[in-house]
């Protein structure tokens, strides 16, 4: 395994806007990435194994639920000190800051935001400290960028809920202590319920052949007639604008988070770019490399300016999810064409797990799909501009 050598570009000297403490809680995650998921990554994404090992890391450079209060367990910091985390996680791997993006926004957040004070000190302090792990039920097998067509749901039997239906491509499911699931009632009103491992009809199949994000776990959550006690629902918001409040917050982490592999891919090409010699001498000094690396950290330095503008605004609860749509697609994008550029510069060791810029790639290629596609969040921003639903 080569040493991390990683260096991260900053262009437009953006760390003079940020504050010690978020410059602190980013080199903490920066060095336990190079401590602990640099060594290993490569071997875990060759074998498609998650390595469970750096799940107390995880919680231990606050990487879960990073802006939960600290009464419940959480750090309490700000939103750019989550973005830079999740940013420094993907740096290392997007199937590592899908681990820790679940457990925050899509977990921990509905628990935090929509549930009751029992379900608050049951759940958080514990997910918190990567003692019990969790996973997020929306997507089903029939029902992808349209989540309200669902047909999982649940009956009120009394003294129980029954729970039936499925959920596909979930993160974290093979392991999962915790899952917040979306399903209707009788009346067809979707609401979040907790459902909890070892619950009786309530499996978790694991998804293999994948040629993206093979250092996470996905799978699926199967609901057969699976009883669910009444305190288990969450109680303090309902309809579909609930699940999309957690995906509002995922969706501002993966903003943040692709710049970190679009940043090793260019730091990766950069060096590479110094060292390899053709033509008598290092093909950095060839125009034609000259104009990738320059676009490459141009699009970088965009990127990072758009997450900061976004995270102040998220610090005063002005983002609106349209622009927080735009930061995913946007950065999302530019991350892939920088991976892509980064791996023609390497040639045939590109292709290579002795560089970190495949992997990238192709994990890449799952960021662009999840938590709303590429095309849906271009819909979204059409609709916010306009004023017109092309949805419908």
């Amino acid at each position: 395994m080569k040493p991390d050598l990683f260096e991260a570009p900053d262009y437009y000297n953006i760390d003079d806007l940020l504050t010690e403490e978020h410059k602190l809680i980013r080199d903490a995650a920066r060095a336990w990435v190079k401590r602990d998921v640099s060594p290993i990554i490569e071997e875990a994404a060759q074998t498609a194994t998650f390595p469970k090992s750096i799940i107390p890391g995880l919680a231990e450079i606050g990487a879960f639920g990073p802006y939960i209060p600290e009464q419940y367990g959480g750090a309490g910091l700000d939103q750019i000190s989550y973005g830079l985390i999740m940013q420094e996680i993907e740096r290392g791997d997007s199937g590592v800051r899908s681990t820790a993006s679940v457990q925050s926004s899509l977990v921990m957040y509905p628990i935090w935001k929509y549930g009751n004070e029992e379900q608050r000190n049951k759940y958080l302090p514990k997910l918190a400290s990567g003692e019990w792990m969790g996973s997020f039920g929306l997507t089903e097998p029939d029902h992808g960028s349209n989540p309200s067509g669902m047909t999982t749901n649940y009956k009120d039997m009394g003294d129980h809920y029954l729970l039936n239906g499925a959920k596909l491509w979930i993160s974290n499911s093979p392991f999962c202590d915790v899952a917040v699931v979306w399903a209707k009632n009788e009346e067809g009103r979707i609401h979040g319920i907790i459902v909890e491992r070892g619950m009786e009809g309530f499996t978790t199949p694991e998804t293999h052949n994948k040629w993206s994000l093979r250092a996470s776990a996905t799978g699926e959550l199967i609901f057969q007639d699976v009883k669910v006690p009444k305190e288990n629902l969450l109680p303090n918001k309902s309809g579909l604008g609930a699940p999309l409040g957690c995906l509002d917050s995922a969706r501002y982490g993966i903003a943040w988070g692709v710049i970190g592999a679009a940043m090793d891919c260019y730091d990766t090409a950069l060096r590479y770019s110094k060292e390899r010699v053709q033509f008598g001498r290092p093909i950095g000094g060839f125009q034609l490399q000259q104009k990738k690396l320059a676009e490459m950290i141009t699009e970088i330095t965009k990127a990072q300016l758009l997450c900061l503008r976004l995270g102040q605004l998220k610090n005063e609860n002005k983002a609106t999810s349209a622009q927080i749509s735009m930061a995913k697609r946007n950065n999302v994008d530019m991350a892939l064409k920088v991976a892509r550029d980064a791996r023609q510069m390497l040639g045939g060791m590109g292709i290579t797990g002795e560089y970190p810029i495949m992997r990238h790639m192709m994990n890449l290629e799952s960021v662009v799909t999840y938590e709303g596609t590429h095309d849906i969040h271009l819909l979204i921003t059409g609709l916010d501009i306009t004023g017109i639903n092309a949805f419908k």
